[in-house]
């Protein structure tokens, strides 16, 4: 629970509210006004006619100048500081920095539990809401074994496959949720118990205000939060019409990896993951498939199953390094992307760079630089 916004998130959430959700007035909002502060700002209100948005957005700018209008908004800051464990936008350092190269990442995110969870290591597991008994034991397995070797399970605490999922992961306290609603409500109802051990050890979040419905049209969309944060995306069981295969192809535009596991051939059940094999996604029978496949430079996966006694200490990591470690991501950057990010020197980032080397949390491949082990 939060006590209060900061004005930086009162002036976003003021602004996302105002133009309900859609990404597209966001950003033409924000390229004409420079930041939500100014766009939001009383005496410019008029000129937001100037910009073509939708009328909805413009009765709803219009209503929030009335007294009530203002009072409904106040009371939806309340409902978001209640159901709000912290609130992250692209301008606060831990935001995840593996949704920042889309265009169409969210300019908010509200979030119960860890904030944390959402830099570590990711694979999305997908599938259908009303699986066969051996896709939900497959969901669980494959969710069991990634979890043990330190990835956190990210889906969409949809009933089915995403519930097995869930349930897998949390076995080993690794898994988020991305949801379609506001985090004011759980959809389903029936995965309530689930979603408050998820906050326990890991982080549901969502892009949407507390009070939204679970509105069919969210859920496709919320996926492509779910293909983002991770790092590839298994795909369970799905049928030829499947909301998982929107995530699949989701994942695929990102550039990321797809993989699904196949199934009998006159499965209806397993359809969707035939065609996604014909179309170029990885077949994996077994989750170690995932990691060797994702040729991930988290050097620390292979490091663990080696060492004879595994290290499993989390090295102090000094202050003045958090910002830059935080930064970092599974994928690697560049210096130039790294002192653009951070603002600073190239021989004050070196040499931090070559600090977070020395504690094995950072690692250099081809001039690329990157995390090689979670902070736990």
């Amino acid at each position: 629970m939060l006590n209060q916004l900061s004005p930086h998130h009162y002036h976003t959430v003021l602004l996302w509210y105002l133009v309900q959700h859609s990404l597209s007035s966001f950003k033409k909002v924000i390229h004409y006004f420079g930041d939500c502060e100014q766009a939001t700002q009383a005496d410019r209100f008029s000129e937001w006619q100037q910009l073509g948005l939708h009328a909805n957005h413009l009765k709803r700018v219009e209503t929030f100048q009335t007294t009530q209008g203002r009072q409904q908004f106040e009371q939806l800051v309340q409902l978001i500081c209640q159901h709000s464990d912290f609130i992250l936008t692209p301008d606060d350092i831990g935001y995840p920095t593996q949704l920042l190269p889309y265009a169409d990442h969210p300019p908010i995110l509200f979030g119960q539990g860890q904030a944390h969870a959402l830099l570590q290591p990711q694979i999305a597991m997908v599938g259908s809401r009303k699986p066969s008994p051996h896709g939900r034991q497959v969901a669980y397995d494959f969710a069991y074994y990634l979890s043990e070797k330190g990835f956190y399970i990210s889906s969409g605490l949809a009933h089915g496959i995403d519930q097995a999922a869930h349930q897998g992961g949390l076995t080993h306290q690794r898994t988020i949720a991305v949801v379609g609603t506001g985090l004011d409500t759980v959809y389903p109802a029936q995965n309530k118990q689930l979603a408050q051990q998820i906050i326990q050890s890991g982080a549901i979040v969502t892009e949407f205000l507390p009070t939204t419905m679970p509105l069919q049209q969210h859920f496709p969309r919320r996926n492509r939060i779910v293909s983002g944060l991770s790092l590839g995306v298994v795909v369970v069981e799905a049928a030829l019409k499947s909301g998982s295969l929107i995530t699949a192809n989701e994942a695929a535009h990102q550039g990321k990896m797809v993989f699904a596991i196949p199934g009998h051939i006159y499965s209806e059940h397993h359809q969707g993951c035939h065609q996604l094999i014909r179309e170029g996604a990885i077949l994996v029978d077994h989750p170690e498939q995932v990691i060797e496949d994702l040729a991930l430079p988290t050097q620390w996966q292979a490091q663990q199953q080696h060492a004879e006694k595994p290290n499993t200490s989390t090295p102090n990591l000094p202050s003045h390094l958090i910002g830059l470690y935080q930064r970092l991501d599974w994928v690697g950057q560049d210096l130039d992307q790294l002192a653009q990010a951070n603002q600073a020197a190239i021989s004050e980032l070196t040499a931090q760079l070559m600090e977070l080397e020395l504690l094995g949390l950072c690692t250099q491949q081809a001039g690329r630089y990157l995390r090689c082990r979670p902070m736990l």
